[in-house]
């Protein structure tokens, strides 16, 4: 399994969701590490620096996306939240965020691995607040189970990257066909 952070689904908070792989299948977690969880918060660019995380900061993020993802499905599937999962998120979100300095040489933004995950759960309560509700769909790889905003003209992606898994599917249909006439 590919370690590198994937960012395709659109919005921070849907690729923060995103970050426990194969959900119904072989379950991939991303945040293994204090470190992991940091690379996500750089690589995203959320933060340009983060002090170390601890074993609590991985446990902490992981509620959080956990509770996160089940908001983004009802949200999907049009049911109403989980309460739950809304009293997670919002208690995150509650917290101090990340505050941008200005310098010398522009914005920075320092964080603690706390303060990064009150930003993704604020981005989180304004995503699924937000216009962009109707464009949430789940990628179309069985396998995967990111969700992405399809801002695709017509609405018709089918998958949250060609990269990550369009071109997977699609070289597998076409061996099955290859197969079928030989």
């Amino acid at each position: 399994m590919n370690l590198d952070h994937v960012f395709v689904c659109g919005h921070p908070a849907l690729d923060f969701a995103a970050t426990l792989r194969a959900r119904r299948s072989t379950r991939f977690e991303m945040f293994a590490t204090p470190e992991r969880l940091n690379a996500w918060y750089l690589e995203s660019g959320l933060v340009d620096t983060i002090t170390p995380g601890t074993a609590q900061d991985v446990e902490r993020a992981i509620t959080i996306r956990e509770a996160l993802y089940r908001l983004i499905t009802n949200r999907r599937l049009g049911e109403g939240f989980d309460r739950e999962a809304l009293a997670v998120l919002n208690g995150a979100a509650r917290e101090p965020a990340v505050t941008p300095q200005l310098t010398l040489s522009g914005r920075h933004n320092e964080a603690t691995p706390g303060r990064a995950l009150a930003t993704v759960a604020r981005q989180a309560v304004e995503l699924l607040s937000g216009p962009d509700v109707p464009l949430l769909k789940e990628c179309g790889n069985p396998e995967c189970t990111r969700v992405y905003i399809d801002r695709s003209r017509g609405m018709r992606r089918q998958w949250c990257g060609m990269e990550s898994c369009g071109n997977k599917i699609k070289a597998a249909a076409y061996r099955a066909r290859r197969k079928g006439t030989a």
